[in-house]
C-alpha cells in the first residue's frame, strides 16, 4: 500500500445552474494537476438550469477501476433535497459539508463528520452569489485536503475560457472564505 494513500469518492450535488459541475471537474482538473488519477461524471435531472444535478468524481494515487461510485467518502450538498438524497449514501467515517443557506434540515448521521458553511451567503457578501460552488470547494478541502488548494487555481485558469478569467480573482476570494470559515 502507498504511504499517504489518497482514494477519495466524491458526490457534489445541487440545483442546475450553481456550478456543481464545475466545481467537480475543477477538483479532477486540480487532481490531474497534482499528479492522482481522477474520473468525473456528470449527471442531471431532467431540465439542467433548476432542476437537480450532481457528479462523481474519484480521486486516487492509483489507478481507478471504475469511474461508478455508490457509498461517496465526501458529500458536498448545495440544496436540501440534494441532502435528503445523498445523506444515507456516505460511508461511516466520511463527510457530509453542505451549504446551510440552503439547506435547512440538519444532518441526521452521527457516524460521518459533518459541516455546515453559510456558503450561498458567503458569496453574496463578497459580491456575486454563483461564488457559492467556490466557497464550498474551499470548506471541502479545508476538512478534507485532498489536494492543493492554490493549484485550484491554475485548474480555474485551465477550465474556464479565456472570456471568463475576470471572475478568477473573485473565485479566488470565494475559495479562501470557504476555506477559513470557522462555525
Amino acid at each position: 500500500m502507498i504511504e499517504n494513500a489518497i482514494k477519495e469518492d466524491i458526490i457534489i450535488s445541487g440545483f442546475g445552474g450553481q456550478g456543481v459541475m464545475l466545481l467537480g471537474k475543477i477538483v479532477a482538473q486540480t487532481g490531474m494537476l497534482s499528479g492522482l488519477h481522477v474520473t468525473w461524471i456528470p449527471k442531471y435531472g431532467a431540465e439542467v438550469r433548476g432542476g437537480t444535478a450532481h457528479c462523481m468524481v474519484k480521486i486516487a494515487n492509483e489507478e481507478i477501476a471504475s469511474p461508478l461510485l455508490t457509498e461517496p467518502s465526501i458529500l458536498v450538498v448545495m440544496n436540501k433535497p440534494s441532502l435528503l438524497k445523498f445523506e444515507s449514501t456516505v460511508r461511516a467515517g466520511g463527510h457530509i459539508i453542505y451549504d446551510s443557506s440552503l439547506c435547512t434540515e440538519e444532518v441526521k448521521r452521527t457516524d460521518v463528520t459533518v459541516r455546515a458553511i453559510p456558503a450561498t451567503k458567503i458569496a453574496n457578501k463578497i459580491g456575486d452569489v454563483k461564488g457559492a460552488n467556490m466557497v464550498m470547494l474551499g470548506a471541502m478541502l479545508s476538512a478534507c485536503p485532498i489536494v492543493d488548494l492554490k493549484k485550484v487555481v491554475d485548474a480555474l485558469n485551465d477550465i474556464l475560457p479565456v472570456y471568463r478569467h475576470k471572475y478568477i480573482p473573485l473565485n479566488e476570494k470565494a475559495l479562501y472564505e470557504g476555506y477559513n470559515y470557522k462555525s
